[in-house]
């Protein structure tokens, strides 16, 4: 049965890169990942949408910490029907996997999308994490073909600039995809660095990994023009 699985995933894959004139699928961590320790947040989520379900026609930011810790997101854009799904520490695979459940049942209009560096953090290949989301970008797209799709780069921060040059491998590859195939690509990765080249410490909370307000401003003013009003 999992081999099936494996064979379906394949195929529709490729059906989806060769229309977008890529000859095969790049390699992805999916059959392999292991998100089974999600299980508590995403039933959270459930538990909310039985007695407050988000709107028809929503906008949903989901991901890894850097959008679960975006607590002003209704703030930050007022009017819009936000929903934040980010459960934090998720890798572009928990997302795939929990898309069914948190992401594609709300028939959102748009659904804007930050993760990646955990996937780097944990070791893996820049070639990898673009693979995986690639598989995430085409089972939205299948499954919600008139969704509009959004995704922040990886952003650079203090505490893991040793990855950065990895970081950028993957941004590149995202951007280059995302560039053929109608997806909006929101550079954040240039904002957060001075005029040095290194990430802004004022940006930054105390862990020099998370953003602090003065961070989320950036993104605000970054992601707000490719928000559907």
């Amino acid at each position: 049965m999992r081999a099936s699985r494996n064979i379906i995933l394949f195929c529709g894959l490729a059906g989806w890169l060769l229309f977008a004139g890529c000859a095969s699928a790049p390699p992805n961590s999916l059959a392999r990942h292991d998100a089974a320790k999600w299980q508590s947040a995403i039933a959270a989520f459930e538990a909310a949408d039985a007695t407050n379900p988000p709107p028809s026609g929503c906008i949903v930011f989901t991901g890894s910490s850097y959008i679960r810790k975006w607590t002003t997101l209704a703030a930050d854009f007022p009017g819009l029907p936000v929903v934040n799904r980010g459960f934090g520490g998720c890798e572009l695979a928990d997302v795939y996997t929990y898309a069914d459940r948190i992401i594609i049942p709300y028939a959102p209009r748009e659904v804007v999308i930050y993760a990646g560096g955990n996937d780097i953090n944990a070791g893996m290949n820049p070639e990898i994490v673009f693979g995986d989301f690639v598989a995430l970008m085409t089972k939205l797209h299948q499954a919600l073909p008139q969704t509009k799709l959004v995704f922040i780069s990886c952003p650079p921060s203090p505490k893991r600039w040793a990855q950065t040059e990895k970081i950028k491998s993957v941004n590149a590859l995202i951007a280059g995809y995302c560039k053929k195939n109608g997806i909006t690509f929101v550079n954040t990765f240039t904002l957060m660095l001075g005029a040095d080249g290194l990430p802004r410490p004022e940006i930054y909370g105390d862990d020099r990994l998370h953003m602090n307000p003065n961070g989320y401003a950036i993104w605000r003013k970054a992601v707000a023009p490719c928000l559907i009003p």
